[in-house]
């Protein structure tokens, strides 16, 4: 009998060691993508982090926010730049193509479109504001 438990306890072993290295082998995958996409997406969230635009979009939120009698919370999220109003989030993510503008509305993405650096902050503010 210890040796049948003794060769089940084998076959299981190597069973869950299979398993196991075909998982890892799939989050290793996962990681590599990640890195690729985070190293493609570099050079957009340098710009977001140190541009002109976003020193530009920090004050025009303070000032329209106080203009409204909106407090609006800023953060940064690894190197996604979060604006939070009431319910609706404005998130600027950067990607290899650029950065993108995603509009949040109660835990729901709503729409997400190309942001261009060279625009107007205050316009993208009063519009992320204003819609219902």
């Amino acid at each position: 009998m210890s040796f049948l438990d003794n060769l089940e306890n084998s076959l299981k072993s190597l069973e869950s060691s299979e398993e196991g290295r075909a998982s890892l082998e799939s989050e290793q995958r996962l990681r590599e993508r990640e890195r690729m996409a985070a190293q493609a997406a570099a050079p957009s969230a340098e710009e977001l982090k140190k541009g002109p635009f976003t020193t530009a979009l920090l004050g025009d939120a303070a000032r329209v926010g106080h203009a409204l009698r909106t407090k609006i919370h800023i953060v940064w999220l690894g190197s996604t730049l979060r604006l939070e109003a009431r319910e609706k989030r404005l998130e600027l993510r950067p990607t290899a193509e650029g950065i993108v503008a995603a509009r949040i509305e109660n835990g729901r993405e709503m729409r997400v479109e190309p942001l261009d650096l060279k625009g107007d902050p205050e316009q993208l503010i009063r519009r992320w504001l204003a819609e219902p």
